[in-house]
């Protein structure tokens, strides 16, 4: 059984074995509005935890997509590449960013739960 674990800055994180699945949380692709443009990583590109790892542009604003934890991307999602819109529509489902395998599991724990999560963006409203 996978769990989602959420950054501050919004992104989630599912963990099935090896691979782990990134992506944007439902609150930020709201708060984008309508999403034009994704760039998605390559597979092979080693990614550190909190830093750049892909792009998103929306009518409203560009935003970087940060890595919840360090690793390799093994795969990035071209439908989304393909159709931005993906995000808006799915984001915890097609809309996936990109997978990769994790360095450090331990980095996981620093990571938010999702009541943690939805505490801070209630919060922040």
């Amino acid at each position: 059984m996978s769990e989602i674990r959420y950054t501050k800055s919004h992104e989630w994180i599912r963990v099935d074995g090896d691979t782990a699945t990134v992506g944007i949380t439902a609150h930020a692709a709201e708060a984008l509005g309508d999403v034009v443009y994704v760039e998605v990583p390559a597979a092979g590109k080693v990614v550190a935890k909190a830093k750049e790892a892909a792009v998103v542009e929306s009518v409203k604003a560009a935003s970087e997509i940060y890595a919840p934890v360090s690793g390799t991307v093994t795969e990035g999602n071209q439908a989304l590449a393909d159709d931005p819109a993906l995000v808006n529509r799915d984001p915890t489902g097609d809309g996936w960013f990109f997978k990769m395998t994790v360095a450090d599991k331990g980095e996981l724990a620093d990571l938010l739960d999702e009541a943690a999560y939805e505490a801070m963006v209630a919060e922040s409203n």
